[in-house]
């Protein structure tokens, strides 16, 4: 543990009821470093940056800022102390502009209005921080948005910036952009924490690597002198080589076709504007782009949940257009939907798992009592099918980790032994293990003459896990590519519409 330390963990322990999410941990992080924070879902990463930011207290250890004894019982003790995170999900209004974010919260401004903004402009001056201040935040890119919430926390006075997530739904673009901005930080002396599960990102980034398992520090390393096989060993417990691998099929009949498809949400706007391409079996098409370029509606679309102006949706040559998702059963048609929302539009979180597979079954039961068996005996299979770790199928599955909620959700729709399976950001927040569970789950219905649509937001991961990508920008199709020719450079610029591209 380096003497020079600005920001220093020593010996934290946390717990909620009987479970230790920190065991013990002891954690440094220096001026002019860039330091990620890895480990898996439920290993203690949020939990300790959370402590730092002033929303938890721990319950034994101390921190110290700049060699001195560090008290933070709330956000606002921490932003005293020079501490700025960067949530993943912006804490920004959406009806104000970027100099109105900026200045929230600020109670006495002796500066005014013109001295401040010759502050701020200063300020982005300095680290490359470049946004419109009278833009409103409605009108702003998710790059835009970081952007901003980086300017807010360094104007209240920031040394030490903590990053949840950063690039999680940025453009190659975009990233390329923070990376300049977080190395200028750098270079000017402030320590900054990234909390990601990107290893790329990592390797190009960071200057120190520290892994979190189970609540302990496992290690820190030196990011010039490990890789990415020893940080994902570090993180799973055994060894594990991160990559994914497309399955190679010869695709089938046309299962899912969508054809001039037009929508428009409850303000009049157009969310979707003619989107028109076909989904075979033996196939996964996946689906890019930034955050509300359509892609979540394009889904509820498909499931019955979204209303259709024109255009046509046909799955297993019926039209489904005009349908609610009872009577899209009810024809027979086999589709499957897995959900952006886990909770709520997928799962009932009160609801243990048993009764979470009678909500796909429940109709299929004749007379007035339910059948509870088939059920019970579904969760047990997908329990042992899929390593659900969980106390038994009696939990309520909001007490389970993102990661095996979604391997719940996944599988209670992998068992009715769909045609179509569309799933929307399936491996959003999950660890490196889940994921690449996922990732396996989906290659082996592809091989089964499963027709997947996969919405993602890695575009790593479609590239190697995808035969086509679709690209979405503003609610249209900039392109469709084949994803073993694609790169990342390409698709972010589909991304942005400034490329058109066909396959």
């Amino acid at each position: 543990m380096n003497d020079q330390a600005y920001v220093r963990f020593h010996n934290i322990v946390k717990k909620f009821g009987t479970v230790v999410a920190n065991d013990s941990i002891d954690l440094d992080v220096q001026r002019g470093e860039i330091l990620a924070i890895l480990g898996e879902n439920g290993s203690g990463k949020s939990t300790l940056m959370n402590m730092l930011s002033g929303i938890y207290m721990p319950d034994s250890g101390s921190i110290t800022i700049d060699g001195k004894p560090a008290v933070i019982r709330s956000p606002k003790d921490s932003i005293k102390l020079g501490i700025g995170m960067i949530h993943q999900h912006f804490k920004l209004i959406d009806r104000f502009t970027g100099y109105q974010n900026i200045m929230t919260g600020i109670t006495s401004n002796t500066l005014g209005y013109k001295k401040s903004v010759k502050k701020i402009t200063e300020l982005m001056d300095k680290y490359e921080l470049h946004i419109d201040l009278d833009k409103y935040v409605y009108d702003m890119s998710v790059g835009e948005k970081q952007t901003l919430e980086i300017i807010k926390v360094m104007f209240r006075g920031a040394e030490v910036l903590i990053l949840d997530e950063p690039t999680a739904v940025l453009t190659p673009e975009e990233i390329t952009k923070l990376f300049v901005i977080l190395r200028n930080m750098r270079k000017a002396g402030h320590a900054i924490i990234i909390i990601t599960h990107k290893l790329n990102e990592v390797m190009e980034i960071s200057d120190r690597v520290t892994v979190l398992r189970k609540g302990k520090n496992v290690g820190t390393l030196n990011t010039n002198q490990t890789n990415i096989l020893e940080l994902t060993e570090l993180m799973v417990g055994r060894p594990m080589e991160p990559i994914i691998r497309r399955v190679e099929c010869e695709p089938g009949d046309v299962y899912l076709s969508v054809e001039d498809v037009t929508a428009y949400n409850h303000e009049g706007i157009k969310v979707l504007d003619n989107i028109s391409f076909e989904l075979s079996s033996h196939e996964i098409v996946g689906v890019a782009g930034v955050a509300g370029s359509g892609q979540r509606e394009l889904c509820e679309v498909i499931a019955g949940l979204y209303p259709v102006k024109k255009g046509s949706v046909s799955c297993m040559n019926q039209e489904i257009v005009g349908k609610t998702p009872g009577e899209i059963i009810k024809m027979g048609v086999s589709m499957s939907f897995i959900p952006e929302d886990r909770l709520g539009m997928g799962l009932v979180s009160s609801m243990d798992i048993t009764d979470n597979m009678l909500l796909k079954t429940y109709r299929d039961g004749k007379g007035l009592f339910i059948n509870r068996n088939p059920a019970r005996e579904m969760a047990r299979n997908i329990v042992k099918k899929m390593d659900i770790v969980t106390p038994g199928i009696s939990t309520p599955v909001s007490k389970l980790s993102g990661g095996n909620i979604q391997k719940v959700l996944l599988g209670r729709e992998i068992e009715s032994n769909p045609k179509v399976l569309v799933t929307a950001y399936a491996v959003r927040g999950l660890d490196i293990g889940a994921s690449y569970t996922i990732y396996d789950m989906l290659n082996k219905q592809k091989e089964k003459g499963v027709a997947v649509l996969y919405i993602g937001e890695d575009l790593d991961t479609l590239i190697q896990l995808c035969d086509r990508i679709i690209v979405m920008f503003s609610g249209k199709i900039a392109g469709i590519v084949d994803a073993r020719n694609a790169t990342k450079e390409q698709l972010g610029l589909m991304m942005t519409g400034k490329v058109m591209m066909y396959v």
